[in-house]
């Protein structure tokens, strides 16, 4: 049972309620609407990141694409046990390294591992599958760097949880080694939206339209159907997939993906825990320094990501 909603938790459901679900309902994700958003989503990486905390730039060619990013590391992470692969979230058209930094930082340092926050190409000015590919590039990258695939972790929020997802996917069909573990926050895995206006109409979310959603990811799909074996995140075996943690929070309309992708996982005999959060927002982790229920959930992030490592290694 998931603790909550806290006072905290409802007063940032209210004000998100009431700022900025509607002015998501008016912006169009092009031109001007895109820029405001993606100016005004940046800003959220002004949160404080953790003391002691050290950032790097990375930026080196490398044999699937270049690999930009963030190499971030909390004082007491031991970079020699393993690695996170970050896949932020922003609807794949507009989050950064900016608006992401200090949940890959809290992530380093609940998890003990140094994280690779990517600054994979966005849409619509780079439409699928450039974000897909730097997320490959990404993990072999880390591979290249003397990691195992068993001591890498690959994790992501909303369209960086489809990333997440597509790549074991796209993994599983080149049959290569598989990642040690996988955590998902509130991902966004039906491009299509099905099912999001039904959900909202029930229980308004905070901040997510689902027209906007749906808009999102054609801006990322362009002219590619949606069923294409690298977009629809259903399709295909999850058998070979690693232990995953997804979190999710109970008033978002994304909440649905998630419950479907467990679902598929435990069909196939896959390790997938699904936690839903009451009364929390979509991502809500991300807003760990506000929100009580999102300090504890990164640190049962930390428990499971030492947990899953330590039996594949022991495997």
């Amino acid at each position: 049972m998931m603790p909550g909603p806290s006072v905290q938790a409802r007063t940032l459901a209210n004000v998100l309620r009431t700022s900025i679900r509607p002015m998501a309902d008016r912006l169009r994700l092009h031109g001007s609407g895109l820029r405001i958003v993606r100016e005004a989503f940046d800003t959220v990486g002004m949160a404080p990141i953790p003391r002691g905390t050290r950032i790097r730039a990375v930026h080196e060619p490398h044999g699937f694409g270049d690999v930009s990013g963030l190499w971030i590391t909390a004082r007491a992470a031991d970079e020699r046990a393993g690695a996170i692969l970050y896949l932020h979230g922003g609807g794949f058209v507009f989050g950064s390294l900016r608006s992401h930094r200090h949940l890959a930082a809290a992530l380093s340092q609940s998890t003990g591992l140094p994280v690779l926050l990517l600054d994979y190409r966005r849409a619509p000015e780079h439409r699928f599958p450039a974000a897909a590919d730097d997320a490959m590039a990404g993990y072999r990258w880390l591979l290249d760097q003397g990691y195992r695939p068993e001591q890498v972790v690959v994790a992501g929020d909303s369209a960086g949880g489809h990333l997440t997802a597509g790549l074991l996917a796209e993994l599983t069909r080149q049959r290569f080694a598989m990642p040690g573990a996988a955590v998902l926050f509130s991902p966004f895995l039906d491009l299509t939206g099905r099912g999001l206006d039904e959900r909202d109409a029930v229980h308004r979310d905070p901040y997510i339209p689902p027209a906007r959603a749906r808009e999102a990811a054609l801006q990322y799909a362009g002219d590619v159907d949606l069923d294409h074996p690298r977009l629809n995140v259903f399709k295909g075996s999850k058998r070979r997939w690693p232990p995953m943690l997804i979190q999710a929070g109970d008033i978002e309309c994304l909440l649905g993906d998630s419950e479907r992708l467990s679902a598929a996982m435990r069909a196939a005999g896959a390790h997938c825990e699904l936690q839903v959060w009451p009364g929390q927002v979509h991502v809500f982790p991300a807003f760990y320094h506000l929100v009580p229920e999102a300090r504890l959930a990164l640190g049962y992030v930390g428990d499971f990501v030492r947990g899953a490592l330590a039996e594949q290694l022991a495997a």
